[in-house]
């Protein structure tokens, strides 16, 4: 069984190699926004208090994004996942590598596929026109995302790097390519 963390800010193509990963290697794909969303859509005591802090503007407590993957994980332990973008913080890779241990499981390795913020604006500009979606249609805020998301992605990849768990590649070239170099880095972690 392998766990993945899959790192890479808005517009990488992060998304689109889980997938692909998530197939190649039989595991789970878990998105922290699909398993928030679909808390909320069954009406789910998490989903409920999760919706609050959404309705507020405001960022949820790392125990409730943690809790709303221990019940995802309850019931998809029979083999290994893709974290898609989770954990976001310190104190959420901590407690998750705590829960994942009482498992009796571990993070093999997270994996950030790093692309130039040129490109990211580019492609998610280009990704604007067709989502709709108003935070893919104004530089300044994709820009901001950015910023924030390396904040965040520095401090868990320190995290994990102290462990001998952290790989960075180039997330620049065909799907293929970086497909390649995602498998290559997956495969010497988890010999």
């Amino acid at each position: 069984m392998v766990n993945i963390i899959l790192f890479g800010a808005p517009g990488c193509g992060k998304g689109t190699q889980a997938a692909r990963l998530a197939e190649h290697y039989d595991l789970y794909h878990i998105s922290t926004g699909e398993v928030i969303r679909s808390e909320i859509k069954r009406g789910t005591e998490l989903g409920k208090s999760m919706e609050g802090y959404i309705s507020r503007g405001e960022l949820a407590p790392d125990s409730i994004v943690v809790e709303m993957v221990r019940d995802y994980m309850r019931t998809h332990s029979d083999k290994g996942c893709i974290f898609d973008g989770f954990p976001r913080t310190t104190a959420q890779a901590e407690i998750f590598d705590t829960m994942l241990e009482e498992m009796g499981s571990k993070v093999d390795v997270m994996v950030y596929m790093d692309v130039p913020e040129e490109e990211l604006v580019k492609r998610i500009l280009l990704r604007g026109k067709d989502s709709g979606r108003a935070d893919d249609a104004s530089e300044d805020v994709i820009r901001n995302r950015i910023d924030i998301y390396r904040e965040q992605t520095a401090i868990v990849a320190h995290h994990y790097a102290a462990q001998d768990k952290y790989a960075k590649i180039d997330g620049l070239g065909t799907f293929d390519e970086v497909f390649h170099r995602l498998t290559e880095v997956i495969d010497e972690h988890h010999k």
